[in-house]
């Protein structure tokens, strides 16, 4: 039987890494002037999978190889311009507001399906 924190840590992980995101956006939003300053990102589908436990392949038997590798130490990657600036800044300001604000509605969404599931458990608490 799942106990309340099992129903509730994805969603509660999803927001952590959400947060996350916006701060390393919003630090690359705050360095578009910055010479020689690299943008960098999280990837959020690869580091939920982290959480979740699950991976693009899972072993079923013990004689089977796990291929999914775990690397916590690298979970930021550099961003790749499309038009790199002279002063050997990555940041594209667009790009960066693009994925905040798309980041941010997602943020958003995540909360709200949290708000929903612990409703849907007071409810169910008190037998409602």
């Amino acid at each position: 039987m799942k106990s309340i924190g099992d129903h509730l840590r994805f969603h509660a992980s999803a927001l952590q890494l959400r947060s996350r995101r916006n701060d390393i956006l919003a630090s690359n939003i705050a360095n578009a002037a910055t010479p020689n300053f690299k943008a960098r990102d999280l990837n959020y589908k690869q580091q939920i999978r982290q959480v979740d436990g699950s991976g693009p392949l899972k072993a079923t038997n013990n004689k089977h190889f796990n291929v999914a590798v775990k690397n916590p130490h690298q979970t930021l990657f550099y961003r790749q311009p499309i038009n790199p600036s002279m002063d050997g800044n990555t940041v594209e300001l667009s790009v960066e507001q693009l994925e905040f604000s798309e980041n941010s509605v997602r943020y958003q969404t995540s909360l709200e399906f949290l708000n929903k599931r612990i409703a849907g458990l007071m409810s169910a608490i008190r037998g409602e």
